[in-house]
């Protein structure tokens, strides 16, 4: 079986041809990702509008270059997924309307794929993981941990109140004057950094649920940076140490609500040992290894996909458009794209979350 996927639901445009062949390392025939940082990058974040237009423009050759990379024709094709959601409606609609085009004029299945799936299936594309596993989801835009127990089956444990930990990376970088993306360029500040010198909250630390919250971490650095009298006036080695406190805050809470969700996943499933890091944040090596701790304290086997695949990107969509293909699940060209889409539309709402997440 063979898929073309695309991903437009935020700042990258990207489209991947995936197989399902029994190696994993033979599944990606291609995976093509073009960044809009340089494009958002004056504005300190993204612009919804500034995305939607750079989609528009380039997905049509980056699907071209997918298909040439990977040897094969559209005919060849059993199915075209796209993110069908959630994110920045104006991508996600450009990257749908390409994909029912396809599969219209190539009379092929449509699969419109949950972005949060794509990243909740990554690791059995790399690592061929069994069902059921115990998923951190963490990026830009959510926050959350899930019993993923088959295709299109999640229960989610906990979800963050207020603020997305991409969001409090990239937020925190702007304050301190980094610029943006703020996760890649966080974590290397903090490498020279004393990880101890600030005093940082650690927010839910303790509490017996799996929720998160990030916005008071955010309150405290912008407090920190005023004690200065401003980020200009912080030498280079005060900002590495405030970076390197703030990662030492966010290992300790991810590790915190890590260790509850483990305990509720194996109240389900007492057999139940593998936890899956995914999203933008996943490819942080310093909280990479600080839940690797987990291995140890919690008997519990730890998978984070190679960094390219924790970032959004085509082939993760690919390979959810087989797995859904394969458990017979396809659309209907009448899909209307989703800004909002949870992965377990039974959750309840969590507190101070205002929408179910």
């Amino acid at each position: 079986m063979i898929v073309l996927g695309i991903e437009s639901s935020c700042d990258e445009t990207a489209a991947a041809i995936v197989c399902d062949a029994a190696s994993p390392d033979a599944r990606i025939l291609s995976n093509i990702v073009l960044s809009q940082e340089d494009e958002h990058r004056p504005y300190g974040g993204i612009v919804p509008e500034i995305a939607a237009r750079s989609h528009l423009e380039h997905v049509d050759h980056l699907i071209k270059q997918a298909l040439q990379d990977a040897g094969v024709k559209l005919a060849q094709l059993d199915g075209i997924a796209a993110t069908g959601g959630p994110g920045l409606i104006g991508g996600v609609i450009v990257g749908v309307m390409s994909a029912k085009a396809i599969a219209s004029v190539q009379n092929k299945p449509f699969i419109a794929v949950n972005h949060l799936e794509g990243h909740a299936l990554t690791a059995r594309l790399t690592e061929n993981v069994e069902f059921p596993y115990l998923l951190l989801l963490v990026s830009g835009g959510h926050c959350q941990l899930l019993i993923v127990e088959e295709v299109d089956r999640y229960i989610r444990l906990g979800t963050t109140i207020d603020d997305a930990l991409g969001e409090a990376f990239d937020k925190s970088a702007k304050m301190l004057g980094l610029g943006y993306p703020g996760g890649p360029i966080v974590e290397r500040a903090a490498a020279t950094g004393d990880g101890a010198r600030f005093e940082l909250p650690r927010p839910m630390l303790g509490r017996k649920e799996c929720h998160f919250s990030f916005s008071g971490l955010k309150t405290a650095i912008r407090q920190q940076i005023e004690r200065f009298g401003g980020e200009e006036k912080m030498s280079d080695q005060d900002v590495a140490d405030l970076c390197a406190s703030f990662q030492s805050a966010v290992g300790d809470v991810l590790i915190d609500r890590c260790q509850n969700a483990l305990r509720q996943f194996r109240e389900r499933y007492p057999n139940g040992n593998t936890l899956v890091v995914a999203g933008g944040v996943a490819a942080n090596q310093t909280l990479a290894k600080r839940l690797a701790d987990l291995e140890i304290s919690e008997n519990t086997r730890l998978i984070v996909p190679p960094a390219q695949l924790c970032t959004d990107n085509a082939a993760m969509i690919a390979w959810a458009g087989i797995e859904r293909l394969k458990a017979g699940h396809s659309d209907l060209l009448d899909f209307k794209p989703r800004p909002r889409w949870p992965l377990d539309p039974d959750a309840p709402t969590a507190i101070g979350a205002g929408v179910k997440a």
